[in-house]
């Protein structure tokens, strides 16, 4: 995954021009926070792209959200569960695998509800319960 500054999400398909895509799994998200720390326990610089996730957010955290709402930008995403880290991680970096397993740090897959461009520094919020 190459970092871009912006993309265009699809209501009910994902990120514009993303390979295999599916109905569950359209977005994929990760922690800038988890990341760091993954790096730090790795002993490893490198890059979040490493991880292969569509979006890298920062000041939330993914652990246990399965159904809430993220609202990034003006677009919603649901989230539809844990990603778990497969063995490419490994292949990436010696123990990254086992390190990111816990508590969601491999990060979460989403479902795009409202599609539209998210850019980099876009607010990243949960959509409170009711809306």
């Amino acid at each position: 995954m190459d970092p871009r500054q912006s993309a265009t999400l699809i209501a009910g398909k994902g990120v514009e021009g993303s390979v295999g895509r599916s109905s569950r799994r359209q977005v994929t998200i990760i922690e800038r926070e988890v990341w760091d720390a993954l790096m730090r326990e790795t002993g490893s610089t490198a890059p979040p792209s490493t991880r292969r996730a569509n979006l890298m957010v920062s000041g939330i955290s993914l652990a246990e959200t399965r159904k809430r709402v993220l609202r990034v930008g003006s677009t919603r995403l649901e989230i539809a569960g844990e990603t778990k880290p497969c063995e490419r991680m490994e292949e990436a970096v010696s123990g990254l695998r086992a390190a990111m397993y816990p508590n969601w740090r491999g990060g979460a897959f989403a479902k795009v509800l409202t599609g539209g461009e998210i850019r980099v520094g876009d607010e990243v919020a949960w959509e409170s319960d009711g809306n």
